[in-house]
């Protein structure tokens, strides 16, 4: 309703419209031009431009999505509590690391459970659990509580709410002159259009999913050396698939584990790459008041001493807290305003119990070095107006830059840097490094085909109009018949979210999933530039600070990334990282 007052407010509209008319002959710089452009577009896109009538429709359209969407993220975090698993035989537990055992049992403690254990779902499809589990039967009922969180018929069902929410955007497109909610989206991101977003991802799903039927096939086939006798299930892809993993590179995630304790990933690694290629640094301060005691801050100082930035880090799981890993901008950078950047990366790693480590698995270490990424584009930030700052970019951009400070998660001096034996420091030994390496294309079929059938549903539910929205009761079917017709109804391979836990797209992804394979086109060339030029270098780090990190939103999106990379992305090197290229 706040925003509403301000975006629709005519005569705040007719003093905006009036800069933007005489903008010709303004003699304004380049960022104060783009900013009043893009003011005068936020203004047309959110209303501004309506009749009275349309306007009050499109008020009273605002106020039910904000009330459905916070129900439905209340509700996602009620279900990820609610549908945890109980277990009362520790035999049932075989397999599960030790940590995980006790963390089960801690949780199943502050539940007045005492005697039993408790694994806890994270909002994603597939558990990591299942990777460990031995009992098959106990894969089951995770993998069975998982995918149906939220479409339960009980109090925090979503259908309806997914349903409505669908309805509504499809109709306040119409009222914006679009066909359906993610032509509107699309209009502002890079992408442009929808027909841009269905033919790359139909570009890739083919491929993808026949990359995945391989690894079923893989798995299918181990589970019959082990004489298993039944038919593989999504249930079973996490825990053989590690088995295929541990047999063609002979090592397992297991392995891993004792060289990856968070606080030196952190502190050894992902802040270590950031001082050699941007000359940062970092100090740890406790003086500052904290909203949870596991949230750890520090001062950021640039390479001439300066400061530049706070940093905030709070890495651990609990049930007050929404799952996944973000970052947050809490203070935006504006020469405007004097703002320096107080920024924030929030995990969900399993936080350890007693004085054990916080040992991590490989997908968290990549995690932790994503997230970092958008926090250095919030740190680096050198714009006029908060309205540009930091990650104040187009949503199918926004990912482009964190996706390539993963890149350095493997870069050999950090590696050896970070990935020591959290008991003896030993580093990590050379051959497991190299089985790391040589495992990276492994299981990308499973990880590509689960991300586009996401994706697909994304956009096959906000590219309809609003009488084709399915009712409540039809909302599974439509997924069902959506993955179907998008050539990704691979049952081994559910989608990473389903509709009624798919917390991206009631909040800032909706028709904007597909966005991190479209920055990962730009992410993987990129990469390839920082290999051709020696990679691990202050001159490579400044050169792209100078030209994507500090720049926020004040210039166009691809350009930027022309004024990088000297030419438009080229897909070529991510069907190559994903193993997607023709075999």
């Amino acid at each position: 309703a706040h925003e509403d007052a301000v975006w629709l407010d005519a005569g705040l509209y007719a003093r905006v419209k009036s800069v933007f008319d005489a903008r010709a002959s303004s003699g304004l710089d380049p960022e104060s031009l783009r900013l009043v452009e893009r003011y005068h577009t936020r203004f047309l896109r959110s209303g501004a431009g309506l009749s009275e009538r349309a306007k009050d429709r499109l008020r009273t359209i605002n106020t039910e999505l904000a009330t459905l969407t916070t129900r439905f993220s209340q509700n996602v975090l009620a279900e990820v509590n609610a549908s945890a698993v109980v277990v009362d035989d520790l035999k049932e537990l075989a397999g599960l690391p030790a940590a995980q055992i006790e963390a089960a049992a801690e949780a199943a403690r502050a539940r007045g459970l005492d005697g039993k254990w408790v694994i806890a779902l994270l909002n994603t499809t597939g558990q990591p659990a299942n990777a460990y589990l031995e009992n098959r039967g106990l894969r089951r009922r995770v993998h069975e509580a998982s995918i149906r969180r939220g479409s339960r018929g009980n109090d925090q069902d979503n259908r309806e709410i997914v349903a409505r929410v669908a309805k509504l955007r499809a109709e306040r497109a119409v009222l914006f002159g679009h066909p359906n909610h993610a032509a509107y989206v699309l209009a502002d991101n890079t992408a442009a259009t929808t027909g841009a977003v269905n033919a790359r991802l139909a570009q890739l799903a083919p491929a993808a999913v026949a990359n995945a039927r391989r690894e079923a096939a893989d798995i299918q086939a181990m589970i019959d050396r082990e004489g298993g006798g039944f038919r593989a299930e999504p249930w079973d892809w996490a825990y053989y698939a590690e088995k295929v993993r541990k047999q063609r590179f002979d090592f397992d995630e297991t392995e891993l584990k004792p060289y990856l304790d968070f606080w030196r990933v952190l502190e050894d690694g992902v802040f270590f790459a950031a001082e050699k290629l941007y000359g940062i640094r970092f100090e740890e301060r406790g003086d500052l008041p904290v909203y949870h005691p596991d949230v750890r801050v520090y001062d950021v100082f640039d390479a001439d001493g300066s400061p530049l930035a706070i940093f905030l880090l709070d890495p651990y799981a609990r049930p007050s807290k929404r799952g996944g890993a973000w970052m947050t901008s809490y203070v935006s950078q504006s020469r405007l305003l004097g703002q320096m950047p107080v920024v924030a990366n929030h995990t969900n790693v399993l936080k350890p119990v007693g004085d054990q480590p916080a040992l991590m698995n490989w997908d968290d270490v990549v995690t932790l070095f994503h997230e970092f990424g958008h926090a250095l584009h919030g740190m680096f930030s050198k714009v006029e107006y908060p309205f540009f700052s930091g990650t104040s970019v187009p949503r199918d951009y926004v990912e482009f830059p964190s996706q390539v400070n993963e890149m350095w998660a493997t870069w050999p001096e950090i590696l050896a840097n970070y990935a020591r034996h959290h008991e003896t420091d030993a580093p990590m030994p050379a051959e497991l490094v190299q089985k790391v390496l040589d495992a990276g294309k492994f299981n990308q079929g499973f990880a590509t085909t689960e991300y586009l059938a996401a994706s697909l549903l994304d956009q096959r539910l906000h590219q309809l109009e609003a009488d084709e929205v399915p009712r409540a009761a039809e909302l599974m079917d439509f997924e069902a018949a959506a993955l179907a017709a998008s050539g990704v109804d691979f049952a081994m391979v559910p989608p990473r979210y389903r509709l009624p836990y798919f917390s991206h797209i009631m909040g800032g992804y909706s028709a904007g999933y597909y966005s991190y394979i479209w920055s990962e086109v730009m992410d993987a060339d990129s990469v390839e530039w920082f290999k051709e030029n020696g990679g691990l270098r202050r001159g490579n780090g400044d050169a792209f600070r100078r030209a994507i990190l500090s720049r926020g939103g004040s210039v166009e999106a691809m350009q930027m990334f022309r004024d990088f990379r000297g030419r438009d992305p080229d897909i070529r090197p991510l069907l190559l990282r994903r193993g997607l290229n023709a075999r």
